[in-house]
């Protein structure tokens, strides 16, 4: 099963004081803030990267697997009934992760 379109709308509505952007990626989603990969929407679920200033933030929050074999990621579903707490997590996590390292140039044929 894959995410639907209409649920990435959905969260960046219900999220719209970041400068979200989205990728799709294998039917699933990656969430950005800050050119960061803060979070993933996998069968229309989000999943949280679990950074330390977030789980400080949400220390009851349900986690699980975003797809077969990943890591423990927090369930963003509690949270986005609460779009401003679920705004500050997503901006703990993008200052806690390193930016992405730059792709290294292809080599001419």
């Amino acid at each position: 099963m894959s995410t639907s379109a209409a649920t990435i709308d959905h969260l960046t509505d219900t999220l719209s004081a970041l400068p979200l952007t989205s990728r799709r990626m294998f039917g699933e989603y990656a969430l950005y803030l800050e050119g960061k990969t803060v979070a993933f929407v996998c069968d229309d679920t989000l999943f949280i990267k679990p950074t330390a200033g977030a789980l400080a933030l949400l220390p009851e929050v349900e986690r699980g697997p975003a797809y077969p074999g990943s890591k423990d990621y927090i369930i963003g579903s509690e949270v986005l009934d609460d779009p401003e707490l679920c705004a500050r997590v997503l901006r703990v996590v993008a200052s806690e992760t390193a930016p992405p390292k730059p792709k290294k140039p292809k080599k001419p044929k």
